[in-house]
């Protein structure tokens, strides 16, 4: 059986590196709007005052990155060897190409940080690899967390709906709707909140038998 201490430890874990996400890419998503108000990173020119926005998002990625792999292996860690082997492999799946393709996008972005004319093609890629692949990971993220989540007892009814709702958003609108990229980090801060919660009563009630 898995130790006390781990079994303490790995939801404060899962749920500090999913706060920490959350609001790094959070943080990316509003600076990249800031320096493409229009909305549509494809198309619109990067105004060169505002390309402090751009470099600080990309240099911001990376780290928000790490912080979901480790949120992602820590949530595993929780799930432990219980839950549905098929939708386990699509969530392992899904987490580790969704944080390939941010990367992906993150690093097409640089583009604009040209100080010629910024290329179209890399633009255009970041845009569609991050609205049209990420976010649709993410979005098979969230139904199969939310999944596990549930079958386990993890997450109640209301947070597996709101996961639903989540990725059915990403799934659908995610790509032609303006600030739907914020629905992903979001939904990680909530699910995040909530595991912390479980981690302090867990703590709570063992120190009370202690």
């Amino acid at each position: 059986m898995e130790p006390k201490s781990e079994r303490l430890r790995t939801p404060r874990a899962a749920g500090m590196a999913g706060a920490v996400f959350a609001l790094l890419l959070a943080a990316a998503i509003v600076l990249m709007r800031i320096a493409v108000p229009s909305g549509n990173v494809a198309d619109a020119a990067v105004d060169p005052d505002e390309r402090w926005a751009v470099r600080t998002a990309l240099e911001i990625v990376p780290f928000a990155g790490i912080s979901f792999l480790w949120f992602m292996g820590a949530l595993r860690t929780q799930v432990g060897e219980v839950e549905d082997r098929f939708v386990a492999t699509v969530f392992l799946g899904s987490g580790l190409v969704f944080v390939a393709t941010l990367f992906g996008a993150a690093a097409a972005a640089g583009t604009v940080l040209n100080e010629g004319r910024p290329s179209d093609f890399g633009r255009h890629y970041a845009y569609t690899l991050l609205t049209t692949y990420a976010l649709r990971m993410a979005a098979v993220f969230i139904f199969t967390a939310s999944t596990i989540g549930h079958r386990l007892g993890v997450f109640p009814r209301p947070l597996a709906l709101i996961g639903y709702l989540a990725g059915l958003i990403l799934l659908v609108v995610g790509s032609s709707a303006p600030w739907s990229e914020l629905v992903f980090p979001a939904w990680v801060l909530i699910v995040s909140v909530h595991i912390l919660r479980i981690g302090l009563r867990q703590r709570s009630g063992a120190e009370g038998k202690g």
